[in-house]
């Protein structure tokens, strides 16, 4: 590895560590907004176990979500995503 490279590492690692520590403020932050899986499914006008059925979870995964006990990630989120903004679509889409 390149001398000048692995400074410019380093140094990003300390700075890194210095904000961890609080000792240093980072200049710029990301605040990642979760789909409110309850909104969606009343949107939507199911039960928490059709609604489960439909997006293909458990209805205790949904009840979890709806509870903020847990987030939903990966693929689900942008499903909830969509749903939140094209209800019709997704029900057409899944209710196959």
């Amino acid at each position: 590895m390149k001398d000048a490279l692995f400074q410019e590492l380093a140094a990003s690692l300390q700075e890194g560590g210095a904000i961890l520590r609080g000792k240093k403020k980072a200049t710029r932050s990301t605040t990642l907004q979760w789909p409110d899986a309850k909104a969606v499914r009343n949107k939507l006008g199911l039960s928490q176990t059709r609604f489960a059925a439909l997006i293909g979870i458990s209805p205790r995964t949904l009840q979890n979500w709806e509870q903020g006990h847990r987030r939903p990630e990966g693929t689900a989120r942008a499903l909830l995503r969509v749903a939140e903004s094209h209800p019709e679509a997704v029900l057409e889409a899944l209710h196959r």
